[in-house]
């Protein structure tokens, strides 16, 4: 895991509202008989022409932030200043469609919205997504961030930087996408803007002018949001002219339809009826409708490049939609993209169905629900107490309670979940078990399948590099707590006179199950970690 703290930033951070070079300007490729004039909300609500919007009037854009700094509620504000929702005091946590999402008021699953938009003069297609601020969720996010061109940094004008504001900042700035800051929550009685654009400008390096004040519970300054969307953020960098190519970023599994593929289009443009392959598969797929999440689905005619949208093409089987997958034209065949870094899961637990004659349906309900989230690793496991079953791998424990929620809420079905654990490694000396594993390191995943401290060298735990953004009075305490968790500190960091950064080299083994909320007992809830 990476971290970044204050002036070892800056080197590199210069100029990451700017990270983009210019774009030369863009010549769209229309349908005959096409006009780039605005059109009524009323056309685009019944099946928009997608081909009126050139390129260079596309925007598109994430919303990154740490847990509860106002994500969801300022996606739902720009939905409602674009006129995609009616404006209702019901509009709480639009974009978030998970029961358990809703029942805990966080971001789970990254979801996607097409805005269109008005200014001056012209007519703009905004494609934006809405993206988790947990550490266990970062995959969802850097996903998301492949189909954008720029961010919006979303800071609580109260609590400030957060552990996870720097490391969404990092997801960014690696994709090279430009940075918009926005300060949330100025409507709140100790809410400090002045303090926290100190702290953007310091950690950051960006320019506190370039920083735009809001309260999006209220509105308050929500349309600049959007002003700054179109002027600082440029425009996709693709070609209409070239054969198809799309990425596939996410995918959900309808039960009737089948795979729900979210694809941002690189080059080329889909319709109905087009035959389409899998780079991954090399399966071929009849395309039955395209459209864009508008936020529900709205079939279109066709999808062109610099867009994002869905596809439906008749995959039924979960393995057939890759993450990171490339689509392209039965008939022109393309460079493949690179596609996404496989997610590393670090916690691992078995689960088990509460009674055997339920081992079917909990098979099919893990297999749609890994198709969702596709950083879940399954692998067959059975124990003598509770039988046959699986050993999943998460990406944290939120993560997993997360997984273990949906497969009751959605699926009703009821699991035995055991102790989650983490991965080690031991280097075999024994040459017989070297020869049975083919291999002189091997990886345990599995408590049960540890080797005999007779025939290893050694054992290896994993270790996290982990920042913990503190008020300065807890300094002593949270210390001392990392020393008892054998972390090895790294560097401190002062973010401004009242809040520190440390960072410290853990294993994850001292600190998978209760770090965190010791951590909050000590710090009375003002300490975040990553």
């Amino acid at each position: 895991m990476w971290t970044l703290s204050g002036r070892a930033l800056a080197p590199w951070a210069a100029g990451a509202a700017r990270l983009l070079p210019p774009y030369s300007r863009l010549v769209a490729v229309l349908e005959p008989g096409a006009t780039c004039t605005p059109f009524s909300t009323a056309e685009l609500k019944e099946k928009p022409d997608m081909s009126r919007f050139p390129v260079e009037d596309i925007r598109n854009f994430s919303i990154i932030a740490h847990v509860d700094h106002g994500k969801s509620t300022l996606a739902d504000r720009l939905l409602e200043l674009t006129g995609t929702i009616d404006k209702t005091k019901k509009n709480k946590q639009v974009l978030d469609k998970l029961q358990v999402e809703r029942e805990r008021g966080i971001t789970v699953k990254a979801q996607t919205a097409t805005l269109f938009y008005n200014f001056e003069g012209k007519q703009y297609l905004l494609n934006l997504i809405d993206t988790p601020g947990h550490v266990d969720f970062s995959y969802e996010v850097s996903r998301s961030l492949s189909a954008c061109q720029g961010v919006l940094l979303v800071v609580d004008a109260n609590e400030g930087i957060q552990a996870q504001t720097v490391a969404n900042f990092f997801l960014a700035f690696e994709a090279q996408l430009s940075v918009i800051p926005v300060i949330n929550k100025i409507d709140l009685k100790n809410a400090d803007p002045e303090r926290v654009e100190k702290q953007i400008e310091k950690v950051f390096d960006i320019p506190s002018e370039e920083c735009i004040k809001i309260s999006a519970k209220l509105g308050t300054n929500v349309e600049s949001v959007l002003q700054a969307v179109i002027e600082r953020i440029p425009p996709p960098k693709v070609c209409r002219e070239n054969p198809l190519r799309a990425l596939v970023f996410d995918s959900t599994f309808d039960q009737y339809r089948g795979v729900i593929a979210n694809i941002a289009l690189l080059d080329g443009m889909v319709s109905k009826g087009d035959k389409i392959v899998s780079a991954h598969t090399k399966k071929t797929y009849e395309v039955n409708e395209v459209g864009v999440l508008n936020p529900n689905e709205q079939p279109t005619h066709k999808l062109y490049a610099g867009q994002v949208g869905f596809l439906i093409a008749g995959m039924k089987d979960v393995t057939e939609a890759q993450i990171g997958d490339t689509l392209y034209l039965h008939n022109h065949p393309v460079e493949p993209l690179p596609g996404f870094k496989s997610a590393k899961p670090m916690v691992f637990a078995g689960v088990y169905p509460i009674d055997q004659s339920e081992y079917n349906n909990l098979k099919s309900a893990i297999e749609k629900l890994t198709l969702n989230d596709s950083s879940v690793t399954v692998h067959r496991d059975s124990s003598l107490a509770l039988g046959a079953g699986w050993r999943l791998g998460f990406l944290g424990l939120l993560h997993m309670e997360v997984f273990n929620q949906r497969l009751e809420q959605e699926y009703n079905a009821s699991v035995i979940l055991t102790t989650p654990t983490v991965p080690y490694k031991a280097v075999l000396s024994s040459a017989k078990l070297i020869k049975e594993y083919k291999e002189k390191e091997i990886t345990i995943i599995n408590p049960a399948q540890f080797p005999d401290k007779s025939k290893v060298a050694e054992y290896l735990e994993p270790v996290v590099v982990g920042t913990v953004v503190t008020p300065t009075e807890y300094t002593g305490k949270i210390m001392a707590l990392c020393q008892a968790r054998r972390a090895i500190q790294k560097n401190m960091i002062f973010i401004d006179e009242n809040r520190v950064m440390l960072k410290y080299l853990f294993p994850l083994n001292e600190i998978v199950v209760d770090f965190y909320d010791s951590l909050k007992s000590l710090s009375s809830g003002y300490a975040s970690d990553l």
